[in-house]
């Protein structure tokens, strides 16, 4: 690549992915007439051959280099190279890792790609969140055979709240309702038994619950659904519906969501350990 004469190149090199630099410096450059500059990038340079070309290229071309390199080695010699080149060389993140390091009284780890690891658990974090939604409430019941687990109990047994708490935990979690005049779905009885959970709760709480609920809506409290003959046929429907599964099965009585979702978490953690 040859240098425009009226125009900057600059190379943007990390031990990662790089994508920091080149965001800085494309903010940077957004300030200038873009036509006067050129960037190029060079991620994961990972040893001093690498460096070493680099620098060559940016003698050569009369580029300048932007870095976030964290590894202290590799840092200290681009650095070094840079300055016997008498080539411009911009550190991104060592001014700030340095300051925090003085502010913290603690080193920092030197590791590269740790940004892009965050990324990643936040766009699954994401997609988990997504795909609750989704099938939450049974919506769609080809969701259930890709869910990593399936919350069933009837209603009011916490199964949205608890999909979305842990969908913050990155698992793809969808819920089916069970209500005796609504088959469930085939796909729940083709599901791994373990990946399965069945709520249930004492009849008596979900009676206050519901009562509850209804208030809320401006509906009466004397409606089939607070029912308490209603709620016990339901939740014997249901017990049916979970022993056919052979599901895993947890009270949600008086538990907080966090408590259940924590049940729920050390049986998918047990369930790995046996499969591994």
């Amino acid at each position: 690549m040859q240098n425009n004469q009226q125009g900057q190149l600059i190379y943007v090199v990390s031990d990662s992915i790089g994508e920091t630099a080149e965001l800085v410096v494309r903010a940077v450059v957004s300030q200038f007439d873009s036509n006067l500059i050129d960037i190029q990038k060079y991620p994961y340079i990972e040893d001093t051959h690498s460096i070493d070309e680099v620098i060559a290229s940016a003698k050569e071309l009369k580029a300048m280099i932007v870095f976030t390199i964290v590894i202290p080695e590799l840092k200290a010699y681009i650095v070094e190279q840079a300055a016997q080149a008498e080539i411009p060389i911009i550190d991104i993140m060592g001014p700030l890792l340095s300051t925090l390091q003085d502010v913290l009284q603690v080193p920092p780890t030197g590791k590269p790609g740790l940004v892009r690891r965050l990324d990643e658990e936040y766009f699954r974090k994401v997609d988990a969140i997504e795909f609750a939604v989704k099938y939450d409430d049974g919506r769609d019941p080809r969701g259930l055979l890709r869910a990593d687990v399936v919350l069933i109990g009837v209603s009011r047994t916490s199964k949205t709240p608890l999909s979305m708490y842990l969908a913050n935990k990155r698992l793809k979690v969808a819920n089916v309702p069970i209500v005796p005049e609504v088959e469930p779905p085939e796909e729940l009885f083709q599901l791994p038994k373990e990946r399965c959970i069945g709520l249930v709760i004492n009849p008596e709480q979900l009676n206050e619950i519901r009562t509850e609920r209804l208030k809320a809506l401006g509906l009466t409290a004397q409606a089939n659904y607070a029912n308490l003959d209603r709620i016990s046929y339901e939740l014997e429907y249901s017990r049916k519906i979970i022993e056919r599964i052979g599901c895993p099965v947890i009270d949600v009585s008086k538990k907080a969501v966090e408590e259940t979702a924590n049940i729920i978490l050390e049986i998918i953690k047990r369930n790995q350990t046996k499969r591994s």
